[in-house]
């Protein structure tokens, strides 16, 4: 098919997507019960945005949501922050995520590290019945923490919806995760107990955790009690070597127990996710039961179109908001298909021969992914049996008009391709694709139901057709109960509302088309702005690296009163054994000439080792122009947020003194 060009038509739904789709029986619903028309998709956005009351109830009675104690208002104050979410309700996420009781596959589960497991409906409640009783013998109740040092393995989520049927309090980070980024996270919410690994397989390299847990136990006073699941070595005496005075996890279950629910208030804390934490502390950000169910049902089984016949699969560790997302699938009866280990092992045809294995009909992973698969010329829909995919998610960075383009004609061309965008900060996406919209290259179909996103110019003026900061100017109920130690609300509110007050600013540029689609260009305080034109950095890589040459690449724009367009700076990490020659100057230069504009040449041009990104796979933008700036670097990074922390020695050379 060629390059696909920004705009390209590339999909539609079929004439009967209304019909086939959970999303139009539901607009289909409300329309007859409400006396309303909501002929397309954008009707259905408005509504849904403007009487958010009328829509979430609608969601809950959609999905039978089930309280324990049934609310007294659904929105009961619409001020941000501050908004009121069905106010007096008490319910539990765990006991609609365990809803269903079959013997159908719940979890199937692929490792480098051991066989496939798989663990029914029926099973899956009973481990977490065992788990729940585990973890009250050690102490564990309402309010308390629990921490997860654990892979994307089924043991992991019995973990979590053990502590939710408590009511305490779970957050996780990934193995591969140093004790530094581990302890910076965790040591804010002082947990009770931590759960670990002694190791894990990453492709298949064998790489142990003993030092790390170690380190990690003694920086945690508050706790009471480290579990540890044999996973490297199944060996449970080798565990206890590895992980000293730690119960291990197949003692913690070792009791039947039944399942008892405890009733908690909506916003009771859930889990507490993790900002990538670029400067300072990483942020604790707490989200509650209710907020992430309701919002979390309405994007797997509206959105997504979820269902309990699908196999719903994400790319992800148990350090990025999407795992829990992921684990949501299970709240709208689909199973959760998980993958643990190197996606590029041994060749980057391995996770597309999982998703063929496992049959998965719902499976996402972040557009570098997708982009590196393009590069690496592979055609997964010729080396693999993929026709019980029906939907593909790409999210973790824009994904440019090519990146779609390589999906519609190497992975399938009747499929919805979802590029999302969202944020640890509401764990969810907020623009997205929807089953009633088509889909154009480079363009994200959607804002989604119930989330009032509009671009706005720097006046604070809302835009269409134009670049502006992407706001949220409605609550939205997975929207943060707030921040850890944050008793007065202050750090909450200075990192969302400062800019314009009542609106939550949430730091991308977007541009919402004329047909209600969105183009997210990158991240808005790491905006290019060459004489007035304003370019995302997404962009900007787009062009520069799709030259082989170009493995991976970081630019910055500096204001510079000598400069009247400022000064731009392109970092470019180079392929191996190639140097930054004359030649491959020239041709960077032709690349974001003829692709972007030749006012984005950039007035200086490095070939650094390594581009520095955050755990979550971030380009550290923003550090790198401060440094840039002056600032020092013990300022501007915590190094135990960063994938490689070296990375930015180069990155301080090149800054001097």
């Amino acid at each position: 098919m060629g390059e696909a060009q920004l705009g390209q038509l590339l999909w539609e739904p079929p004439a009967d997507a209304r019909a086939r789709s959970r999303m139009g029986r539901f607009l289909d619903r409300v329309e007859r019960e409400r006396g309303l028309e909501l002929p397309t998709y954008h009707d259905a956005w408005q509504w849904s945005v403007s009487d958010l009351p009328a829509f979430w109830s609608e969601v809950v009675t959609e999905f039978d949501v089930r309280f324990d104690t049934p609310p007294s208002d659904v929105l009961a104050d619409q001020r941000m922050p501050g908004a009121r979410w069905f106010a007096d309700a008490t319910l539990n996420y765990a006991a609609h995520a365990l809803r269903r009781r079959d013997d159908a596959p719940a979890i199937i589960a692929r490792s480098q590290t051991r066989d496939d497991v798989e663990v029914s409906f029926a099973d899956l409640a009973d481990q977490v019945a065992r788990a729940a009783a585990g973890l009250r013998r050690l102490g564990v109740g309402p309010g308390d923490r629990v921490v997860g040092y654990l892979p994307n393995v089924p043991e992991t989520i019995v973990a979590f919806l053990a502590c939710a049927t408590i009511g305490a309090v779970w957050s996780s980070c990934a193995p591969e995760f140093g004790t530094r980024a581990v302890v910076d996270r965790v040591q804010q919410i002082e947990p009770t107990v931590l759960l670990v690994v002694d190791g894990y397989r990453y492709g298949s390299k064998p790489i142990t955790r003993a030092d790390e847990i170690a380190e990690i136990r003694a920086a945690l006073p508050t706790l009471q009690a480290t579990v540890v699941l044999p996973y490297l070595d199944t060996e449970p005496d080798a565990a206890r070597a590895a992980v000293p005075d730690a119960v291990i996890w197949d003692d913690l279950l070792v009791e039947p127990a039944d399942l008892a629910f405890e009733p908690v208030a909506f916003d009771h804390p859930l889990y507490v996710l993790y900002s990538s934490g670029t400067t300072g502390l990483p942020k604790a950000i707490v989200h509650g039961h209710g907020g992430i169910l309701v919002e979390h049902v309405k994007m797997l089984g509206l959105h997504h179109d979820l269902g309990t016949e699908d196999r719903f699969s994400w790319f992800t560790t148990t350090g990025w908001m999407m795992w829990n997302y992921l684990v949501s699938g299970l709240t709208v009866g689909s199973a959760i298909v998980l993958f643990d280990g190197d996606p590029g092992h041994p060749d980057l045809l391995e996770l597309w021969r999982f998703a063929a294995d496992l049959e998965v009909t719902v499976f996402g992973v972040g557009a570098p992914f997708l982009l590196n698969c393009r590069k690496a010329g592979i055609s997964p829909r010729h080396e693999v049996d993929l026709t019980a995919l029906r939907q593909v998610g790409s999210t973790g960075a824009p994904l440019p008009p090519e990146g779609f383009g390589w999906v519609y004609e190497h992975v399938g061309d009747d499929l919805l391709l979802s590029s999302a965008s969202g944020g640890t900060d509401v764990c969810t996406p907020f623009v997205a694709a929807a089953p009633l919209l088509p889909v154009h290259a480079g363009e994200i179909p959607a804002r989604c139901l119930g989330a009032k996103i509009e671009a706005f110019d720097p006046q604070g003026r809302s835009v269409i057709g134009e670049r502006g900061e992407l706001v949220i100017t409605a609550p939205m109920p997975s929207m943060p109960v707030g921040f850890w130690n944050d008793p007065d609300g202050s750090r909450y509110h200075a990192a969302y509302f400062e800019d314009f007050p009542g609106v939550w600013r949430h730091g991308d540029w977007i541009e919402i088309t004329e047909r209600g689609s969105c183009v997210i260009t990158g991240r808005s305080d790491a905006t290019l702005n060459r004489g007035g034109v304003r370019m995302g950095t997404a962009e900007f890589y787009s062009a520069v690296e799709s030259l082989d040459a170009v493995a991976d690449s970081l630019v910055v724009h500096l204001d510079d009163p000598e400069r009247e367009a400022g000064r731009l700076v392109l970092f470019v990490q180079l392929a191996d054994g190639l140097e930054l020659d004359d030649d491959l100057r020239r041709r960077i230069a032709d690349m974001i000439r003829s692709e972007l504009s030749p006012r984005h040449l950039p007035d200086e041009l490095y070939a650094v080792p390594a581009v520095p990104r955050t755990i979550s796979g971030k380009k550290m933008e923003v550090p790198v122009k401060r440094l840039l700036e002056g600032e020092p670097l013990e300022r501007v990074a915590n190094p135990g947020s960063m994938a490689d922390p070296d990375s930015l020695d180069s990155f301080v050379a090149i800054a001097g003194p």
